[in-house]
């Protein structure tokens, strides 16, 4: 229907004022009395007798209403679907898994909300009928739509009313360590405690779903496992006095270092000569031999390291270690572990634990203060170090062998005569201190976060657990409870157990307490509204991933905080904290799936820089820092889409190829960057993060980053391919593309049926290759034949054209923004709730999108909405 209708010159009388307001009723019902109502609020004409009219027109009984509308809308839903739907998706054809013949009102059942909604979807984005097919009018369409759209609304209350809950869910991996660390106020990635947990299970790419999330008796052992070893490793250690090392030899180096360091440094000097990340393991960590059994205890160690950069002036081709040489060298200090494996191989426990510049002219002492477990011994490693030595000794013995006194000995592997006589660049060691465990005030945070300054009170032990308790538990104690952990107590004081070692072991009875692994809540199940203490911990894991603070426990106390104005002032509060890190974190691999990067990483001889500059790291942080931006200005979500801006560091632009790759420094970290002048970034899909996870790491294919942009940007999920149909090989061999292949494929209406809504998206982005660079050509096939040309154009089936990305982005932003916008909200709520949302709740996720359209897209105004909604504070 025309907006031309609602903003025609008021009545002229009172019989033109009916037949418009009946007109209204039977085709667009609530819409038109709500328009009406407004011109009849505003104009203030004949009052009393529009009063009237609508009274009169309201008094109609509601069953003979609702038969009528019924009615008129079957008709006209029937007239549109026999004539451009059910040729292909009647119930004996059903092309795509949609069959739409037994379509009929009154909506009653969730697949008839389904159905609707996925009609509306289709015909809005004029994806449907295809545009081979006789076209609908834009009035038949509209006459369509509205039909559906009130259906639906009629049936909203017995949806509403039959809802989804949130299952009571375990935390995940990630919120269970970070519950452990606020708990106890230290980090806990040191002791490994989820290492051996089985791999959380997510759902469309979420980990915090609570039906994914199971429990089995495997995980009840870790976790009691972990339990025991957090608290004995950090309260039950011995009390030990600080004790000083000082070691000035011995420093073994293995494999292919072995040689020449016996022969030239006779193991006086420790030397890192690569990055971590490297495939050959000749020099990418260094350890200390004589101190392989690692610290007596937990604690805090002062480390000092007497070391100097190595020929950062070589005078050999830079290109043989790919790295910048006009870098200041890294020394990082990460824990290792002998009995976890090859000490100078990398190890699943290893976080840097410090960094430093290390001094070019002469050695210098430098320091650092780190946090080692128990037998854990530092190791050091060369961050931005040459990227796989092997090669670059190979690479030297081979290009400047004349250099050499001995050039029968200059050849392969060998490094002691460059040693001696050349100038390799590494980092070279030669002594190094460790100090501790240093004393901390008050016994440690860990003493502080359980038993309080006071230290452990064998008389106060069970109110000082009881204090703990609440903390874990995340709401007030019951006496089943208290007497759970009085009962634990009590028990291992009869078994002979000290006060304190009875304290310690009712503690690890409440880490394994179900109270503190789920997110249990407590409401009555008559009741939908989460009561204060749940809410506040929904809240706090959507956004800290960890327990309410205490400032958020005091409101949930008081019971303020399901009032909207205190939820609200709260919620800006913890999105303020930097704490809310961790939902820019959690959500962002959620959403984009961005910690699958690396999960398919691609080879090392075509993207070498994707190791040697530890590309991924570099690539999550662009989307999150993008995202924070958004957040923290309420910038809009169109920036998603498309943006003339974006975050870098000197990597990726790099990577980007962006003039700010000549002025950047390592040092500077990331800087926000203009893309005005640039058509091939801007938005999400020009991230090398995104265009990294959405590619296979090998190759990319228009199927695989198409099926990507519809789920995660678009929120459509493509049915999966008929078995009997093969799948499409994503190499490009001779001059036959993937467009091409494809469009054969395509021929096939099975396949035709999905894939034109899939290629296109994939298209505009075959710029990128698997790493996110620009290209214009694909890798020169095998043999002869020249490099195929990239073609980035395409047609989406609504009709919009796209010559290449940044045409591809304006039509996105034209044509798909609210698609998207309502895609971001559902995920938001998802996320939040640890539930996926189901069709009852795209009333309220229509509601959001309204009001967020009203404030101009901006992205915190929709977290707010989300997070102050009935679904997120409902069960």
């Amino acid at each position: 229907m025309s907006m031309h209708f609602f903003r025609s010159a008021r009545p002229r009388s009172f019989r033109a004022a009916l037949e418009q307001f009946t007109y209204c009723r039977e085709r667009y019902w609530l819409v038109g009395v709500t328009k009406l109502l407004m011109k009849i609020a505003l104009r203030g004409h004949e009052s009393a007798k529009f009063a009237v009219v609508i009274a009169v027109c309201l008094g109609v009984r509601s069953s003979t209403l609702a038969a009528q509308t019924d009615s008129q809308h079957g008709a006209v839903i029937a007239n549109f679907l026999g004539k451009h739907c059910l040729q292909c998706h009647d119930a004996d054809t059903a092309d795509g898994e949609r069959e739409f013949e037994s379509f009929a009102l009154p909506i009653t059942s969730e697949q008839q909300l389904i159905t609707a909604n996925e009609i509306i979807d289709q015909v809005t984005l004029r994806e449907m009928p295809p545009e081979d097919a006789e076209q609908p009018t834009d009035e038949q369409r509209l006459n369509l739509v509205g039909a559906l759209r009130d259906s639906i609304r009629a049936a909203r209350s017995q949806f509403e009313s039959s809802g989804a809950r949130t299952v009571m869910r375990r935390l995940s991996n990630r919120e269970y360590e970070n519950t452990l660390a606020t708990l106890f106020g230290r980090r806990v990635e040191t002791l490994g405690l989820t290492a051996d947990f089985p791999k959380d299970q997510t759902s469309h790419h979420m980990d915090n779903i609570g039906e994914s999330l199971v429990t089995s008796g495997f995980l009840l052992d870790q976790y009691l496992q972990a339990a025991t070893r957090l608290v004995d490793t950090r309260l039950g250690k011995p009390v030990t006095k600080p004790t000083s090392w000082h070691f000035t030899d011995n420093f073994q180096q293995y494999e292919e270092l072995t040689g020449a360091h016996r022969s030239f440094f006779n193991f006086e000097y420790l030397c890192l000569y690569e990055q971590p990340n490297t495939d050959t393991r000749q020099g990418g960590y260094g350890h200390i031999e004589d101190f392989l059994e690692g610290v007596p205890v937990s604690g805090l160690y002062d480390i000092e390291v007497h070391v100097q950069a190595m020929h950062r002036d070589t005078h050999y081709d830079p290109k043989i270690f790919r790295i910048d040489f006009s870098e200041p060298f890294q020394l990082a200090v990460v824990p290792g572990d002998a009995t976890k494996g090859h000490i100078h191989y990398p190890q699943a426990i290893e976080p840097i634990l410090g960094s430093a510049v290390v001094p070019d002219e002469q050695p210098e002492w430098l320091s650092f203060r780190v946090w080692l477990e128990a037998g854990q011994t530092p190791r050091f490693i060369f961050p931005n170090g040459p990227y796989e030595s092997r090669a670059s000794v190979i690479q030297v013995n081979k290009r400047y062998n004349d250099e050499f006194k001995d050039k029968k000995a200059a050849s392969g592997v060998r490094r002691t005569h460059i040693l001696r006589e050349g100038a390799l660049p590494h980092i070279k060691i030669g002594e190094i201190k460790v100090h501790g465990p240093v004393p901390e005030p008050g016994g440690g945070k860990e003493e502080l976060a359980v038993f309080g300054s006071e230290g452990f009170q064998k008389d106060q032990a069970l109110s000082q657990l009881y204090a703990f308790a609440r903390r874990a538990y995340r709401r007030p104690l019951n006496k089943f409870d208290n007497k759970r952990i009085e009962a634990i107590y009590q028990q291992r004081l009869s078994e002979q157990a000290t006060p304190r070692q009875a304290a310690l072991d009712a503690l690890k009875m409440m880490l394994c307490s179900p109270s503190f692994l789920y997110l249990s809540e407590i409401t009555p199940e008559d009741q939908s509204q989460l009561p204060p203490y749940d809410l506040a911990s929904r809240l706090s894991y959507a956004l800290w991933a960890a327990p309410p603070d205490d400032r958020l426990s005091a409101v949930a106390a008081s019971g303020r905080l399901t009032a909207p104005d205190e939820l609200n002032t709260q919620v800006q509060r913890l999105l303020s904290d930097e704490r809310s890190g961790e939902f820019v974190n959690g959500f962002l691999d959620s959403w984009l799936n961005l910690r699958d990067i690396g999960d398919l990483p691609p080879p090392r001889q075509a993207a070498w820089e994707y190791y040697a500059q530890n590309l991924p790291n570099s690539m999550k942080q662009e989307a999150r820092l993008f995202f924070r931006h958004l957040l923290d200005s309420n910038g809009p979500v169109t920036d998603f889409l498309d943006a003339d801006y974006t975050f870098v560091d000197k990597k990726l632009a790099g990577l980007y190829r962006l003039p700010a790759q000549d002025t950047l420094r390592l040092a500077d970290g990331f800087q926000r960057v203009s893309l005005a002048e640039n058509q091939q970034r801007g938005g999400l899909l020009g991230m090398a993060g995104v265009l990294t996870v959405s590619a296979n790491g090998v190759d990319t294919s228009p199927v695989t980053r198409g099926v990507w942009v519809l789920e995660n940007i678009l929120g459509t999920t493509p049915p999966p391919p008929p078995d009997e149909v093969p799948a499409i090989d994503a190499d490009v061999s001779g001059a036959t593309t993937i467009r091409e292949r494809l469009a054969i494929h395509s021929t096939d209406k099975t396949c035709y049926v999905c894939h034109r809504n899939i290629d296109p998206l994939g298209h505009a982005l075959e710029s990128f290759d698997p790493i996110g660079r620009w290209r214009v050509n694909y890798a020169k096939p095998k043999g002869k034949g020249a490099a195929p040309k990239v073609d980035p154009t395409g047609k989406l089936p609504s009709g919009e054209t796209f010559t290449d990305f940044a045409s591809f982005k304006k039509v996105m932003l034209e044509s798909r923004l609210d698609p998207f916008a309502r895609s971001l909200i559902k995920k938001l709520l998802t996320y939040a709730t640890g539930r996926h949302m189901g069709r009852s709740d795209r009333f309220e996720i229509d509601d959001i999108l309204g009001r967020v359209k009203a404030d101009h897209y901006g992205l915190r105004t929709i977290v707010t909405e989300v997070l102050t909604s009935k679904s997120f504070r409902s069960r």
